[in-house]
């Protein structure tokens, strides 16, 4: 997918994300509001982690596809002039004892090893992009970044105030105890039950998660829930971004996408087939999250870390 939106005259800085299950640009610049301009936004799914929660490595075939990606995005960028750059690496690389075989051709490309980021560092970037362009009087906000291998839990108003990672995400769920096309009944309910647990976590370390007036959603999983509740046919950034995700809404669509199998799943509007056979897991995480702390909505945010990074790069 890509959304690409009018340019000013300050020089555009980029960032790239390389989660666990996809692999994103930003070109940006400061707009006269302080709101970012957009150049260019772009993702691919990429799947560096894949299986590298089983044997603590990153698969040489991943490696090979992101980086292919990264070579594109290089391209990109030097057609857009935009410098500095920012590469981070989250999850999948924190996990893999072999990243010196990724950091270091990216360090090739672009001159410089990819910032392997804590789970901290993660959840503020995140914090960041969501809510700089949301009205303080809506916060507290809990900002939750749904990844392929971790997700990230931030209270705060203007700026955090807790934050959590924690070890659940779509592809880390759907690896360890989603087997079944479709999953049983018993995979899911033990999905659900270790997601609960982790929540018992942010409940605790998190203080205050639970009352938060805002639960804002990011990543993939979110997005792709919203796509199917509007039944888009194609991408709509406009559409999805601060689109308000109900609860109800949220049930309809992991009841609906948990209970078919894969070759069916991929018809439904808004989801898309390379996302299909992860976000089951993705959804477990939503719809408890949402059950847990008693959300009766989720405003959907497409500005998120890479949002956070480029803002990092413009200070």
């Amino acid at each position: 997918m890509s959304a690409t939106v009018g340019t000013t005259g300050a020089a555009p800085v980029a960032a790239i994300d390389c989660g666990t299950n996809s692999t994103r640009l930003l070109v940006a610049s400061a707009g006269p509001d302080g709101h970012l301009v957009t150049h260019e936004r772009l993702m691919r799914i990429t799947r560096l982690g894949r299986g590298t929660d089983a044997s603590g490595r990153l698969a040489p075939e991943a490696i090979e596809r992101t980086l292919d990606v990264l070579r594109e995005y290089r391209a990109v960028i030097e057609r857009l002039g935009a410098g500095p750059v920012r590469v981070t690496a989250t999850s999948a690389a924190r996990d893999a004892a072999n990243r010196a075989d990724f950091f270091g051709p990216v360090a090739e490309l672009f001159g410089q090893e990819p910032d392997l980021l804590s789970g901290e560092e993660e959840a503020t970037l995140s914090f960041l992009g969501a809510t700089a362009e949301l009205d303080p009087a809506d916060g507290p906000f809990l900002v939750v970044d749904i990844g392929g291998g971790s997700t990230e839990f931030t209270l705060g108003t203007e700026v955090p105030a807790g934050s959590l990672s924690c070890d659940i995400g779509c592809v880390r769920l759907t690896e360890q105890y989603l087997h079944h096309d479709p999953p049983t009944p018993e995979e899911l309910v033990q999905a659900l039950s270790i997601v609960e647990l982790h929540l018992d976590d942010v409940a605790r370390e998190v203080d205050g998660a639970a009352d938060a007036r805002t639960f804002v959603g990011l990543a993939g999983t979110v997005s792709t829930a919203a796509a199917v509740e509007l039944g888009l046919a194609e991408y709509d950034r406009s559409r999805i971004h601060h689109f308000r995700l109900t609860k109800a809404a949220v049930e309809d669509v992991f009841r609906t996408l948990a209970t078919e199998a894969l070759e069916d799943r991929v018809w439904n509007p808004g989801l898309e087939r390379e996302r299909a056979d992860v976000i089951v897991g993705g959804l477990c995480v939503l719809v408890t999250i949402m059950r847990r702390f008693g959300f009766a909505e989720c405003l959907v945010s497409e500005a998120d870390i890479l949002d956070g990074i480029a803002r990092s790069l413009l200070r």
